[in-house]
């Protein structure tokens, strides 16, 4: 019977869309990726990259803090952001002898931090749509915890001292690069940079488009933006990553079909080939989400956040919030689930404990994005890995000082404010 229910377990993962879908632009990612090696767009890329950076005195400096900003500033949504990255910046940081466990970091740490500190998409809609609940104006509320979003903003700052010092510590120290294992004689040694950057700008451009598309309610009553405002926070943001993933694949396949670089053939043998080469993540993460769904079924988050809530008082509050936040997001590999669970609990208690709530929002907001980026269950942290290329319990191993750092950190920022504000 155990082993019919864990089957059964596996099997009914594929019944929730947003599992499946991620598990499907994890392969449609791997595709895109293969299409642009064979194409030569890598290629051509790395040559004019190559360039600018060899003339610069300090070509690793800039190469790590560039990746750092790209992740920072493609703040619509997180995937988007960590694909982005570690596509554009995995050839360049194996041309220049740099690990791909310290590109996931750089892509996984500046991805979420900057969607929840700039929330004009779909984690600002989600959020203000859960604090909508309560007698308090939702987006004044996001707003105000801003600034008391310790751990997100410390992370940020950290992400961009590594990237521009280039000093490392902890396990980060004893990584080696890998070889990229491309076989040269399968892609096309005449490629052009914008055969990269093309599919990649159609990712990036259409994934708020799809977002607006998937959340548009025609019934809805009011103006153009406000519609626009509220398609945002009704959107699925798995589903528009995954149309934004599968129009880039089109895309690349048409243009380089033009081009007579592939035919129809060789555009299946290598979406493929890219596909098989992302397998292996998309079976981890059946089984991570298959993990977080035994923890959801156990009541694991409720249970830990209740156990709080007798005891906690005004000024240790936001700290012991943020700690129990991390520990629910560590343990279901979800900020957004540990969202839901914990303003529903922690808002009440704020009020009925006259804790502040601005720090008290933000303390549920960054102890959910400090838990995900330690949870080796977590779906950003697993797509960082695939994204860079590199093993994914090196980069959850490498990538877990700093969170632990920044959180450490925060924890005592948060008790300092608890009995100052």
């Amino acid at each position: 019977m155990g082993l019919m229910d864990t089957v059964n377990g596996l099997v009914a993962e594929f019944e929730s869309a947003g599992n499946t879908r991620t598990v499907l632009f994890t392969l449609l990612i791997g595709a895109l990726i293969q299409l642009i090696r064979y194409s030569g767009g890598v290629h051509g890329f790395i040559s004019v990259i190559s360039k600018q950076f060899e003339k610069s005195d300090r070509p690793i400096r800039k190469l790590q803090t560039g990746a750092a900003l790209t992740g920072f500033l493609i703040f619509i949504e997180s995937n988007i952001s960590i694909l982005t990255v570690g596509t554009v910046f995995q050839p360049l940081f194996d041309k220049f002898g740099l690990s791909r466990e310290k590109l996931a970091y750089l892509a996984d740490s500046s991805s979420a931090p900057s969607c929840i500190l700039f929330p004009v998409n779909a984690w600002g809609a989600y959020i203000m749509g859960l604090l909508a609940a309560y007698q308090i104006d939702p987006l004044q509320a996001l707003l105000g915890s801003i600034p008391f979003n310790f751990y997100a903003i410390l992370t940020l700052l950290l992400v961009f001292f590594i990237g521009f010092s280039g000093k490392d510590f902890g396990p980060m120290k004893t990584v080696q690069p890998k070889p990229s294992g491309i076989d040269s004689q399968e892609i096309q040694t005449k490629g052009r940079a914008i055969d990269m950057i093309l599919p990649l700008v159609i990712m990036v451009l259409s994934m708020p488009v799809f977002l607006v598309y998937s959340g548009w309610d025609l019934s809805f009553d009011g103006s153009f933006f406000s519609k626009v405002w509220q398609s945002i926070g009704n959107g699925s943001g798995s589903q528009a990553v995954t149309f934004a993933v599968s129009a880039a694949l089109l895309f690349a396949g048409i243009l380089f079909g033009l081009q007579k670089k592939v035919t129809i053939k060789s555009f299946f043998e290598q979406s493929l080939k890219g596909m098989n080469e992302m397998l292996v993540m998309a079976i981890l993460m059946v089984l991570a989400f298959s993990i977080g769904n035994i923890c959801k079924e156990l009541g694991t988050g409720i249970y830990v956040a209740e156990l709080t809530q007798s005891w906690l008082s005004p000024e240790l509050a936001p700290a012991l919030i943020f700690i129990t936040s991390c520990f629910i997001a560590f343990s279901t590999g979800t900020s957004w689930g540990t969202f839901a669970i914990m303003l529903s609990i922690a808002m009440p208690l704020s009020i009925g404990i006259d804790a502040n709530s601005y720090l008290v929002i933000a303390a549920v907001l960054g102890g959910g994005v400090f838990g995900d980026h330690c949870s080796p269950i977590s779906d950003t942290t697993l797509i960082a890995s695939m994204a860079a290329g590199c093993d994914h319990i090196d980069h959850v191993r490498t990538q877990l000082p700093y969170a632990l750092l920044t959180g450490g950190i925060s924890i005592v920022l948060y008790l300092v404010a608890g009995f100052m504000l």
